[in-house]
Protein backbone atom coordinates (compact mmCIF):
# COMPACT_ATOMS: atom_id res chain seq x y z
CA UNK A 1 0.00 0.00 0.00
CA UNK A 2 3.38 2.62 1.14
CA UNK A 3 4.48 2.13 -2.52
CA UNK A 4 1.10 2.04 -4.49
CA UNK A 5 0.51 5.74 -2.81
CA UNK A 6 3.89 7.10 -3.31
CA UNK A 7 3.91 5.87 -7.06
CA UNK A 8 -0.02 7.82 -6.90
CA UNK A 9 2.09 10.72 -5.38
CA UNK A 10 5.52 11.34 -7.10
CA UNK A 11 4.07 10.07 -10.91
CA UNK A 12 0.25 11.05 -11.36
CA UNK A 13 -0.51 13.79 -8.37
CA UNK A 14 2.68 16.14 -8.58
CA UNK A 15 2.64 16.55 -12.21
CA UNK A 16 -1.29 17.25 -12.33
CA UNK A 17 -0.53 20.07 -9.29
CA UNK A 18 1.84 21.54 -11.60
CA UNK A 19 -0.79 21.89 -14.85
CA UNK A 20 -3.03 22.74 -12.32
CA UNK A 21 -1.00 25.68 -11.29
CA UNK A 22 -0.30 26.35 -14.30
CA UNK A 23 -3.59 26.53 -15.85
CA UNK A 24 -4.71 28.82 -13.27
CA UNK A 25 -1.85 31.42 -13.92
CA UNK A 26 -3.10 30.88 -17.92
CA UNK A 27 -6.70 31.82 -17.04
CA UNK A 28 -5.59 34.50 -14.31
CA UNK A 29 -3.74 36.30 -16.91
CA UNK A 30 -5.73 35.83 -19.74
CA UNK A 31 -8.84 37.67 -17.48
CA UNK A 32 -6.38 40.21 -16.72
CA UNK A 33 -6.29 41.09 -20.59
CA UNK A 34 -9.80 40.57 -21.47
CA UNK A 35 -10.56 42.96 -18.26
CA UNK A 36 -8.01 45.40 -19.69
CA UNK A 37 -9.79 45.45 -23.10
CA UNK A 38 -13.02 45.33 -21.72
CA UNK A 39 -11.82 48.91 -19.93
CA UNK A 40 -10.70 50.10 -23.68
CA UNK A 41 -13.84 48.90 -25.34
CA UNK A 42 -16.37 50.38 -22.75
CA UNK A 43 -14.64 53.61 -21.51
CA UNK A 44 -13.00 54.52 -24.82
CA UNK A 45 -11.44 58.38 -25.21
CA UNK A 46 -12.92 61.36 -26.42
CA UNK A 47 -10.94 61.06 -29.35
CA UNK A 48 -10.54 58.27 -30.54
CA UNK A 49 -7.75 59.72 -33.62
CA UNK A 50 -5.75 61.14 -31.11
CA UNK A 51 -3.96 58.06 -29.94
CA UNK A 52 -0.80 59.09 -28.73
CA UNK A 53 -2.91 61.07 -25.69
CA UNK A 54 -4.96 58.32 -24.73
CA UNK A 55 -2.18 55.76 -24.80
CA UNK A 56 -0.19 57.04 -22.34
CA UNK A 57 -2.77 57.77 -19.87
CA UNK A 58 -3.78 53.89 -19.68
CA UNK A 59 -2.96 51.11 -16.56
CA UNK A 60 0.48 49.69 -17.30
CA UNK A 61 -0.73 46.37 -15.78
CA UNK A 62 -3.94 44.90 -14.55
CA UNK A 63 -4.09 42.02 -12.05
CA UNK A 64 -0.69 41.95 -11.45
CA UNK A 65 -0.14 41.20 -15.19
CA UNK A 66 2.33 43.76 -17.04
CA UNK A 67 0.89 45.05 -20.31
CA UNK A 68 3.63 44.95 -23.30
CA UNK A 69 3.36 46.16 -26.50
CA UNK A 70 0.28 47.77 -26.31
CA UNK A 71 -0.87 49.23 -30.24
CA UNK A 72 -3.09 51.32 -31.92
CA UNK A 73 -4.02 50.05 -35.07
CA UNK A 74 -5.10 52.12 -37.71
CA UNK A 75 -5.36 49.90 -40.66
CA UNK A 76 -6.47 46.27 -41.87
CA UNK A 77 -3.19 45.01 -42.47
CA UNK A 78 -2.76 45.12 -38.88
CA UNK A 79 -0.20 47.90 -39.00
CA UNK A 80 0.59 50.32 -35.96
CA UNK A 81 -0.97 53.55 -35.96
CA UNK A 82 1.82 56.28 -36.28
CA UNK A 83 2.40 59.50 -37.93
CA UNK A 84 2.86 57.78 -41.58
CA UNK A 85 -0.15 55.71 -40.93
CA UNK A 86 -2.83 57.88 -39.26
CA UNK A 87 -5.69 56.15 -40.60
CA UNK A 88 -8.98 55.64 -38.27
CA UNK A 89 -7.93 53.29 -35.67
CA UNK A 90 -9.70 50.29 -36.02
CA UNK A 91 -7.73 47.69 -33.14
CA UNK A 92 -6.19 47.62 -30.40
CA UNK A 93 -3.58 45.07 -29.64
CA UNK A 94 -1.60 43.83 -26.72
CA UNK A 95 0.19 41.29 -24.73
CA UNK A 96 1.49 39.93 -21.26
CA UNK A 97 3.82 37.59 -20.11
CA UNK A 98 2.89 34.96 -17.55
CA UNK A 99 5.51 32.81 -15.04
CA UNK A 100 4.57 29.70 -14.28
CA UNK A 101 7.01 27.76 -11.90
CA UNK A 102 6.36 23.71 -12.40
CA UNK A 103 7.90 21.64 -9.46
CA UNK A 104 7.77 18.06 -11.21
CA UNK A 105 6.91 18.22 -15.21
CA UNK A 106 9.28 21.26 -15.75
CA UNK A 107 10.62 19.57 -18.51
CA UNK A 108 7.26 18.99 -20.81
CA UNK A 109 5.38 22.09 -19.56
CA UNK A 110 8.61 24.53 -20.15
CA UNK A 111 9.27 24.23 -23.94
CA UNK A 112 13.20 24.65 -23.49
CA UNK A 113 15.46 22.80 -20.98
CA UNK A 114 16.94 26.57 -20.46
CA UNK A 115 13.58 28.63 -19.74
CA UNK A 116 14.45 30.10 -16.23
CA UNK A 117 11.93 31.53 -15.47
CA UNK A 118 9.59 29.33 -17.29
CA UNK A 119 7.89 32.14 -18.98
CA UNK A 120 4.66 32.14 -21.91
CA UNK A 121 3.43 35.66 -23.70
CA UNK A 122 -0.36 35.70 -24.44
CA UNK A 123 -1.23 38.12 -27.31
CA UNK A 124 -5.02 39.72 -27.13
CA UNK A 125 -6.49 42.10 -29.82
CA UNK A 126 -9.48 43.54 -29.77
CA UNK A 127 -12.20 45.51 -32.86
CA UNK A 128 -13.03 49.40 -31.86
CA UNK A 129 -16.84 49.39 -31.81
Amino acid sequence: MLIVFSFLGTFLLLPLADVAAAGFRFVSAWEALRAFGQRIQYNPPQDVTDWATWKSALPTSVSGYPINNLQVVCSDSMAACSTTNSGSPKHYTYSTTVTVAPIVSRAWICRSTNADPCTYTLSYAERFQ
